[in-house]
This record gives structure tokens, C-alpha cells and sequence, in this order.
């Protein structure tokens, strides 16, 4: 069973202030197998962001088809969607889907073991102390065992991150979604977030990563992705992507960024 699978995904945004339309992705097709980590590279604007975004219905895509788990969700032609099912089996395969972001977007006034627990009992209907224990047991796996009480300003970057991950890990998603998850941390705290991704992937999580962190890519991905303009240019293994990519255009964004 694929995980997810894209057909043909195109994605037009129609700009304002007398912009013309911005066609970010162009036919998108990829499938991610269960237990695989795919990472996404290329350069800002090539539509990484927004292709991830299609997968849990944050961005409506105008033509193609998107399958969660071999389930058709969307098949879509002119923006509207063919596929004729309750929202509630719809909504119920989105769920599988987890996504961590670039900014953390904690609750402020709620500590680290409150953000994590307010999905499992206000989405999945857990009870209060199951979502405890489930919510504490899952802090701990991400390293933050001593930082339950804690609010997000009283912890770093990396470390609201990390909840940021437990926070969708909470939901028990059957693949993750990472939106270049360290691009807005310091240096020197990515590589704590990274760690746990590494984690995951090891424990058999299937991920799909949009990421600047070669290194990452190279390390722990099954397959990389190039994506350049809104399309895929490259799919490839790590060794061949980074050592003899084949495409002129590949080779020329890992020159810049190796």
C-alpha cells in the first residue's frame, strides 16, 4: 500500500494588484511507500511548500488526483473536486497525515504537555488522562521529559520544535509531513530537531521532507526529490542524487548549496 500518491497535481495561484496567475505546481506525480522517507529539495519558490500543502487539504488543488493510503481523495479538474464522499471519511483519512511546520505555532498560555494534549482529546476524543499519558510518553521521545511544565517562551527554538512534533506525533499519524522543520532556528538547534527525525525514520515512520539539510537528505531519505518551478526534474537514491545527479539543472542547485 502507497501512503500517499499524487497524479498530475497542478496548482495555479491568481495574484491580486494586477498580477497575473503564478502556476506553481506543473503535473506533480510521486508516490511515497509505507516505512519510506522522501525528501523534497531544490530552490525557494520551486512550489515545495505548496505541494506538501495539497496533501492535508491546506491549499485545494485546481487538476490531478491525491490518494492517502490507496484511498481517493481528490480528483480534481478546474478546482473542483470529482470525488463524492462524506466529509467525515474524508476528514478521518486526513487525520493519518501529520504535518510539522517552519514556525512552531504553540499555544503561548498552555505548557509544553498541554499543546500536546489538546488534539487527542478535542480530535480524537481521548479522555483527559489518557491524552496525559499519551502526551507524556511522547515528550519524553523527543528528549523533553523534564520540560512538561513548561510554557513555549521558557524554551528554545529547537525545543518548541521538538514539541511541535510530539504535538502532531499525539495524533498517531500513519506519515509525517516536515516543512523545512529547522529553517527558522538557530544553527546551532537544528541539530537536536533533526535528531528526532532521524529517530522516527529508524522506528519506521514514513516521512516526506521539504528541507534545505543536505546532510539530512543524504543520510536518512530512501529517495531525494529535486523539484525546480513548480515540477519534478529528479528522482533519485541519495548516493546518485548527490554524487552524479542527472539532471543540468540538479547539478547546478547542489553545486550552489554543496
Amino acid at each position: 500500500m502507497s501512503m500517499v500518491k499524487t497524479v498530475g497535481v497542478c496548482k495555479t495561484f491568481h495574484g491580486g494588484n494586477g498580477r497575473g496567475p503564478l502556476e506553481v505546481l506543473k503535473n506533480v506525480s510521486l508516490t511515497v511507500e509505507q516505512k519510506e522517507v522522501v525528501c523534497i529539495i531544490g530552490p525557494s519558490g520551486a512550489g515545495k511548500s505548496t505541494y506538501l500543502r495539497t496533501l492535508n487539504r491546506l491549499e485545494t488543488i485546481d487538476e490531478g488526483q491525491i490518494y492517502i493510503e490507496d484511498l481517493l481523495l481528490f480528483d480534481c479538474h478546474h478546482g473542483f473536486n470529482h470525488v463524492k464522499m462524506h466529509h467525515d471519511e474524508r476528514n478521518g483519512a486526513l487525520l493519518e497525515v501529520g504535518m510539522v511546520f517552519q514556525r512552531f505555532n504553540l499555544f503561548p498560555h498552555k505548557t509544553a504537555l498541554e499543546n500536546v494534549m489538546l488534539s487527542p482529546i478535542h480530535v480524537r476524543g481521548l479522555s483527559e488522562d489518557e491524552a496525559w499519558e499519551r502526551s507524556k510518553t511522547i515528550l519524553e521521545r523527543v528528549g523533553l521529559g523534564d520540560k512538561f511544565d513548561a510554557y513555549p517562551a521558557m524554551l528554545s527554538g529547537g525545543q518548541q520544535q521538538r514539541v511541535a512534533i510530539a504535538r502532531a506525533l499525539a495524533m498517531e499519524p500513519h506519515i509525517m509531513l516536515f516543512d523545512e522543520p529547522t529553517s527558522a532556528l538557530d544553527p546551532e538547534l537544528v541539530g537536536e530537531v533533526l535528531a528526532v527525525m532521524k529517530q522516527l525514520a529508524t522506528e519506521g515512520m514514513t516521512m516526506l521532507v521539504v528541507s534545505h539539510e543536505m546532510g539530512f537528505a543524504r543520510e536518512v531519505a530512501d529517495r531525494v526529490v529535486f523539484m525546480y518551478e513548480g515540477t519534478i526534474l529528479e528522482v533519485n537514491t541519495p548516493e546518485k542524487m548527490f554524487s552524479n545527479p542527472e539532471n543540468d539543472r540538479t547539478r547546478q542547485f547542489l553545486q550552489s548549496v554543496l
